[in-house]
Parts: C-alpha cells; structure tokens; sequence
C-alpha cells in the first residue's frame, strides 16, 4: 500500500475564525468523499505576521460561536460537493 501522497489531497473551501485564528476547511483526497477538518489554529505574532499552524485543541466558547454561525454554510458547501447518496 503506497503512502500519503500531498499531491493527492486538495483543500476545496476554508473558512477562519479572525477572533481565534481556527480554521476549518473542505478537504478530499484522491478519489475519496469529501470531508470537514477543524484546525489546524493559526495565530498572529505580535508584528501581525502569521505564526505556524499548532492543532486546534480544546474549542473556547468563542469557536464553538462562530462554528454555530457558519455551520450551514458549511453543510451547504459540503452537501453541495457530496451529491445524493
């Protein structure tokens, strides 16, 4: 069985949190159905800059507010890409 390959793994739809810099996105690989990931959390350095993307870990009231606000957008896009089954 052959490895992961990044070539194969494509990022469709992203969303970020400006508050908490969490992001979640739309990702399929190879010929596999689409599916959600949360995280990775990319914060901001005090020059403004990003930092490196650290795992989204425990979800603070603040993301679990934003993910209820963009949760059907998300369903949506998802839906969307999956079709009927």
């Amino acid at each position: 069985m052959a490895g992961y390959n990044s070539e194969k793994d494509k990022k469709l739809k992203e969303w970020k949190c400006e508050e908490t810099g969490l992001l979640i996105s739309i990702h399929k690989y190879d010929k596999a159905e689409e599916k959600v990931q949360i995280g990775p959390r990319v914060l901001k350095k005090k020059d403004g800059t990003d930092r490196n993307p650290t795992k989204a870990g425990r979800l603070s009231i603040e993301d679990i507010m934003w993910l209820y606000d963009i949760i059907d957008e998300v369903k949506d896009e998802l839906s969307a890409l999956v079709g009927p089954e």
